[in-house]
């Protein structure tokens, strides 16, 4: 039976520019990756439970803020390791400073019987659909390409 996670790609107009906001997960394994690394705010949930109101949790636990605004449904998307992520595009602002995010605790390093505390996502950026294209986990790149279908914004180069 597959997994199911909720997210919000938030997103902003500068003028004319499209930047979608991504976050990028906190921890060892991703400290030192960056490109192909970054996601959008999105955590499980149970069966029974709402998928919306799971994806504004997941999103407020991750970067500290609540989404307001009204929301797009873009879809469900299969990540790998059979994950189905089912996500909402909300127009709206965050200021990437003002990240404060949940954390985890984990053994590290391996095998040395140390536990330490890690952010679930240490930092936020605004990108614009070319950088954000980059910059996603490749299993998240058709997420962002239906939010750009929904908003008739032509597709990265």
């Amino acid at each position: 039976m597959p997994q199911h996670s909720a997210g919000i790609l938030l997103y902003r107009r500068q003028g004319p520019q499209l930047e979608v906001l991504l976050v990028h997960p906190g921890g060892p394994f991703w400290a030192k990756k960056d490109d192909g690394a970054w996601t959008i705010p999105k955590g499980g949930y149970l069966p029974g439970e709402d998928a919306f109101a799971a994806a504004k949790r997941e999103f407020e636990e991750e970067t500290g803020s609540r989404p307001e605004g009204e929301a797009l449904a873009l879809g469900s998307f299969r990540q790998s390791s059979a994950k189905i992520v089912t996500v909402w595009a909300i127009e709206g602002g965050f200021d990437p400073s003002a990240l404060l995010s949940n954390t985890f605790s984990m053994e590290w390093p391996p095998g040395s019987g140390r536990n330490g505390q890690f952010p679930e996502v240490d930092r936020a950026a605004w990108f614009t659909p070319d950088a954000a294209g980059r910059k996603i986990l490749k299993g998240q790149r058709p997420i962002l390409a239906a939010l750009l279908r929904q908003l008739a914004v032509p597709p990265p180069a």
